[in-house]
């Protein structure tokens, strides 16, 4: 039976609102009776009793804020009434048992994926093109223009025949009214062509605005990142332009390939411009070379993978009130099942952890481990800071408008993506996944760059968890959208994959919700479902400045 509250831990003294309560509406929770001060939005919370100025509000069993006034029983909590607030953390004992999920259902499932000979498997097979600073970054415009459409990767320009039915209305004389009328124009879709690599997906250019100009720590970063991509499980090969005389240094990228994989074999064609000379000569060896690039990766095919060869990425985005309720546990239910079946899962966003540190801490495998967390966390944080910001600071607008009023009510929700599973490791920006159960990367909270950089620590897939909507996605990995309410999927079907809203409206538990989720995976693994965000190729790759982005 559909509810209208939810108090998510027992401990708690908020109530989730599951649907616009209006003023003076009686609840009755536990047997007891709560009149409602004000009106409460659905995603929204009240107090659950009196609670004085300067009490503590506690959610998922949290410390989620402090009031800033005195609230009486059935108080709509806001950005005026409380102030985030989170608890203090150590590094203590460890508590690494855990109930796995049942995954018998899925113990023989397999997916289809190009089989690397570093024992890694992808879930596609693409190409890069990358610049080693962004000098070359128009050089990498000119190789996509010239090499997509006849390679087949183009398709036909969506919308452009629309614009030019509503140019030839202005000729005609029509007036600005007319146009306006004419949006039943756009709903041209796109073709895609024949492809001359038919078991290559694609080539992408993966553009920046780094490799000079900063510090030597950043070219060295930035390096790592690029090689996480060159290594990567979905990529057969690539080509890369540098200019010469940047800080990103080729032999830099070089070091950091061999430090992710030793034996590398893939093709790897590497042009300096300062060396070759004209532009015509660096245009016509780069294509050439990646034509002969493409030749080899055209021979790898799908052939089986068992489930443990699957790193999933855990990310949010534009996350609501409902977003710690519905999708993020259910992509933590995913987690475990994928932690049991011997797979790699990635948790990151570190600021969006505040609050959660002591669980996560008491989790992690090892003390060294646990210590690495807490480390990474203030340090970061206080350069935050320094640069006069903080984690506090990390919730949007969009976030504090559907309820996630504080950063620990948004990072308590946040977490429950990873799941219950032990931590295995804890890796700094842009290390590799090694192991294989729940890793913590430390990246930004922004949306991007975080999915960039779990990408390039050898994710091959993404579940990405949206309040709001978000058309996020990545050049190389596909990247899963779950909505957590059944509104949003329901308004933005085209960029939206799943609907965990569901569990919202009493439909499904989170445990049914999960095991839906894995079997979308499997079938995104495989090649057999295009994910929106590869539909309507939303290529985003911004590497992370370290210290600069929450």
């Amino acid at each position: 039976m559909k509810q209208n509250i939810l108090k998510v831990h027992p401990d708690d003294n908020v109530i989730v609102a599951l649907k616009d309560l209006r003023k003076g509406e009686i609840i009755t929770y536990a047997g007891e009776e709560i009149v409602l001060q004000d009106d409460i939005q659905a995603k929204h919370k009240f107090t659950v009793a009196m609670l004085p100025e300067g009490s503590k509000i506690i959610m998922y069993g949290v410390l989620v804020g402090i009031t800033q006034t005195d609230l009486d029983k059935g108080s709509l909590i806001t950005t005026a009434n409380i102030k985030h607030a989170a608890n203090q953390f150590e590094t203590r004992s460890r508590k690494t048992s855990w109930q796995s999920p049942d995954v018998s259902k899925f113990q023989k499932s397999v997916f289809n994926g190009f089989h690397r000979s570093d024992g890694s498997v992808g879930t596609a097979n693409y190409w890069l093109v990358i610049p080693m600073v962004f000098c070359e970054n128009r050089n990498i415009e000119v190789l996509q223009e010239a090499l997509i459409t006849p390679l087949g990767y183009g398709r036909k320009k969506k919308y452009q025949e629309d614009v030019l039915k509503l140019i030839g209305m202005i000729r005609d004389g029509k007036n600005e009214d007319a146009l306006l009328n004419a949006s039943s124009y756009f709903e041209t879709s796109e073709e895609s062509q024949e492809r001359v690599f038919p078991n290559v997906d694609g080539i992408k250019f993966l553009v920046h605005n780094g490799g000079c100009g900063g510090t030597r720590e950043d070219a060295i970063t930035l390096c790592g990142l690029l090689a996480g991509y060159i290594t990567h499980s979905n990529v057969a090969g690539a080509t890369i332009l540098s200019l010469g005389c940047q800080n990103a240094q080729v032999s830099m990228l070089q070091a950091e390939i061999e430090k992710r994989s030793p034996q590398f074999d893939k093709p790897l064609y590497i042009l300096e411009q300062q060396d070759i000379g004209t532009e015509a000569d660096l245009f016509s060896l780069s294509i050439r070379q990646t034509l002969a690039g493409l030749i080899q990766a055209n021979r790898s095919v799908r052939r089986p993978a068992p489930l443990s060869k699957l790193c999933i990425g855990l990310e949010c985005g534009g996350s609501d009130g409902f977003s710690g309720i519905s999708a993020n546990p259910a992509i933590g239910y995913t987690s475990d099942m994928i932690v049991a079946l011997g797979g790699s899962v990635i948790l990151s966003e570190f600021p969006e952890l505040c609050g959660v540190e002591q669980d996560l801490s008491d989790r992690c495998v090892s003390i060294d481990q646990a210590e690495r967390f807490s480390n990474l966390m203030k340090n970061y944080n206080s350069q935050a800071i320094a640069a006069g910001s903080g984690f506090d600071m990390n919730p949007s607008p969009g976030n504090i408008k559907d309820g996630l009023i504080t950063d620990a009510i948004k990072s308590a929700g946040a977490a429950k993506k990873g799941g219950t599973s032990p931590i295995v490791a804890v890796l700094d920006y842009p290390e590799k996944v090694i192991k294989p159960g729940l890793n913590l990367l430390c990246t930004p909270g922004n949306d991007v760059e975080s999915t960039t950089a779990e990408v390039a620590s050898g994710a091959n897939i993404v579940l990405f968890t949206t309040g709001l909507g978000t058309p996020t996605g990545n050049p190389i990995v596909p990247v899963v959208k779950i909505a957590t309410n059944t509104t949003l999927f329901n308004r933005m079907r085209d960029i939206i994959d799943i609907n965990t809203g569901s569990i919202i409206e009493g439909e499904e538990t989170i445990a049914e919700a999960g095991e839906r989720i894995l079997e979308y995976v499997i079938s995104v693994a495989s090649g057999e479902t295009e994910v929106a965000a590869v539909r309507h190729r939303q290529d985003d790759f911004i590497p992370w400045k370290r210290g600069i982005s929450l």
